[in-house]
């Protein structure tokens, strides 16, 4: 039979062991509170305020009026005025814009002639969730910005066709796929899991086994166990990176516009940072199961503030300030602007350096924390 005062002792015992294993007790209370508060306050797939930038070739009361239409609507937020189309292009490759509103010139003496002059706006579609609202809204923005207008044109004009056409460039994925947003993205959320994980365990299980002591016992010193221990990790990112981009190509037809070059910088740092962020861990966990969990910590915020799945545009400040510390944020944008829009250096330079810092900070806590664990 049961005895329940066996039971009642077995369960004493595994309170006072989860009272001893502290870390893994604060991560399973400390895991629902924050997916309760990333899913309730920080995810939102309806993006407001997105950066846009106006190219205007006639200025005037229509164009004055159609402007403050688009701020009032909530989804655009006018952030620059440029002079030329190359320029405006430029700031939706680096992804400085998400939109161009392009107003032709004579565009208000056609408006008032009945000539339907053409409004230009370019979308940057590489993230068709992000793009979809703001343009399907373009043309009841526009319709209500020129209603006053409307009413003093001659009858014949009015009832019919709107006295003007939106013609919208959805650059960068004109067809709307999900996979030239996902896909890409991909790379970074593999890497990230797997390099993290791998490396987070590797100093956890040496101090499990007992072999720390004879590795410690040799004439190797901090910097070097650490960089013997994550080195061996980089040939596993380029791999993978190898597989996702094939399998990009020729499965899912997401193509490679950009210059390989500043690609490679940004994996190497990118992968180096998951490394230095898995040793941190491996100094911090006591086995490999904390290893494990800790992880996870980090890799849930990584999937949903890095604009992965979400548009990052859409997330409240606070939330867009921690998906800005997260390296994985800056590379995803790297990713998408080589591959989809064939960004060179210049564009991507604003996501570049921020991981080298991201990485330089890892890797001094990284040594510190390891030299500490050893004294």
């Amino acid at each position: 039979m049961i005895s329940l005062s066996r039971v009642l002792a077995v369960f004493m015992k595994e309170l006072v062991q989860m009272r001893r294993d502290r870390p893994t007790f604060a991560i399973m209370i400390l895991v629902p509170i924050m997916q309760l508060t990333l899913f309730g306050f920080a995810i939102d797939t309806d993006p407001r305020n997105l950066p846009t930038a106006v190219e205007l070739r006639d200025d005037g009361p229509l164009t004055r009026s159609l402007l403050a239409s688009m701020r009032q609507s909530g989804y655009f937020k006018i952030v620059a005025q440029v002079s030329t189309d190359e320029e405006g292009e430029s700031l939706l490759r680096s992804g400085a814009v998400s939109f161009l509103i392009v107003i032709p010139e004579n565009f208000e003496k056609e408006f008032v002639r009945g000539e339907r002059p053409q409004l230009l706006i370019a979308a940057d579609a590489s993230d068709p969730v992000a793009a979809a609202g703001p343009v399907a809204a373009v043309n009841e923005i526009a319709r209500r910005a020129f209603a006053p207008e409307l009413e003093r044109l001659p009858k014949t004009l009015r009832g019919g066709a709107p006295p003007f056409e939106a013609v919208i460039h959805r650059q960068y994925n004109p067809a709307g796929e999900t996979s030239m947003n996902i896909v890409p993205g991909l790379l970074g959320i593999i890497l990230t899991m797997t390099l993290i994980m791998v490396t987070s365990i590797a100093l956890t299980r040496e101090v499990e086994r007992g072999t720390i002591e004879a590795l410690l016992s040799t004439p190797v010193r901090a910097g070097e166990i650490m960089i013997g221990k994550t080195t061996p990790y980089i040939l596993i990112g380029v791999v993978q990176t190898a597989i996702v981009l094939v399998a990009a190509r020729l499965v899912f037809s997401v193509p490679f516009m950009g210059d390989p070059a500043p690609f490679l910088l940004a994996l190497l740092l990118f992968i180096f940072t998951n490394l230095m962020l898995g040793y941190l861990i491996s100094t911090l966990a006591r086995t490999q199961m904390q290893a494990m969990q800790m992880t996870f910590f980090i890799f849930l915020p990584s999937i949903l503030l890095s604009g992965f799945m979400f548009p990052f545009a859409a997330m409240p400040k606070w939330a867009q300030a921690i998906g800005e510390a997260l390296p994985i944020t800056h590379f995803l944008r790297v990713v998408r602007e080589v591959m989809l829009k064939g960004a060179g250096f210049a564009e991507i330079r604003d996501d570049v350096w921020p991981i080298g810092i991201i990485l330089t900070v890892l890797a001094f806590a990284a040594l510190a924390r390891f030299r500490r664990t050893l004294d």
